[in-house]
């Protein structure tokens, strides 16, 4: 561990790829000590670690859990084993990049369709669980004054696209939880708003059906023509924990290049 004190501390929920290693990336970068929680296979892990070890070399603390974020027995051991790596040190950002969604259709006659519990896990992984930590991280004092909660949705929000059915409800729900936590613990100096991606080359935008589909169309509508980068987002992320972005709160914010537009 590096001199305490020193850097501000950073939360990252699915910090292991895609938005949320980005996220890492750009923290580490300008400073930040880090504890990513993320949840991988076994083959995957020595890239990972690869990935984080280059954060830390940077000098910043880059510690990792590879365990279920969304589990809420795990969620109290994670947040008992956090509080004790920060002894006395508190958290100033709280990132929420989860992606463990399901993807199946509602109505197709040849494949498996989508259940009610296919809704109930994607929306508790995908947008409950900001709450759940955001409880538990509360309940422990682990914030510290003026801390900034950021999660991501995407335009399936209010776009209907095939296969995304359960995602689309988990993003929508997000959005409702942030918008929340941004009233109800504003006296905790909580301050919580949602970034809304345009569409990410991303491992988890590669797993929905005709992504490639969805890629074309994104790249016809954005007056930029090229899709949003992973390396976007976590710039914005960075924006949003700074001195000057403590009056925004409870917004849904588009980086998307103008994709959006039409």
């Amino acid at each position: 561990m590096n001199s305490r004190n020193k850097y501000p501390w950073a939360l990252i929920l699915g910090g292991s790829s895609g938005l949320g290693l980005a996220t890492a990336k750009k923290l580490g970068a300008e400073g930040y000590n880090l504890i990513i929680i993320h949840r991988d296979r076994k083959s995957d892990l020595p890239e990972i670690k690869s990935a984080l070890d280059k954060i830390a070399s940077t000098g910043v603390n880059c510690v990792s859990f590879n365990a279920d974020a969304t589990n809420p027995e795990k969620q109290k051991q994670l947040v008992a084993e956090i509080l004790a790596l920060l002894q006395q040190e508190k958290i100033k950002v709280l990132v929420h990049s989860i992606a463990k969604g399901n993807l199946k259709p509602m109505y197709d006659k040849e494949s498996l369709e989508l259940n009610n519990q296919d809704f109930q896990l994607t929306i508790n992984a995908m947008a409950i669980s900001l709450y759940d930590w955001t409880k538990l991280l509360v309940a422990q004092d682990m914030f510290s004054k003026d801390a900034r909660i950021i999660s991501f949705t995407s335009e399936g929000n209010r776009k209907a696209w095939p296969n995304y059915a359960a995602v689309a409800a988990a993003k929508v729900t997000l959005e409702a939880i942030t918008r929340n936590i941004a009233l109800e613990f504003a006296s905790a100096g909580i301050k919580a708003n949602c970034i809304q991606a345009g569409v990410t080359d991303t491992k988890s935008m590669r797993m929905i059906p005709n992504s490639d589909t969805i890629v074309k169309e994104a790249l016809k509508r954005n007056p930029n023509r090229r899709l949003t980068t992973p390396e976007d987002i976590a710039n914005a992320t960075f924006l949003l924990t700074k001195e000057e972005a403590k009056w925004i709160t409870g917004s849904i914010i588009k980086v998307d290049g103008g994709e959006s537009l039409r």
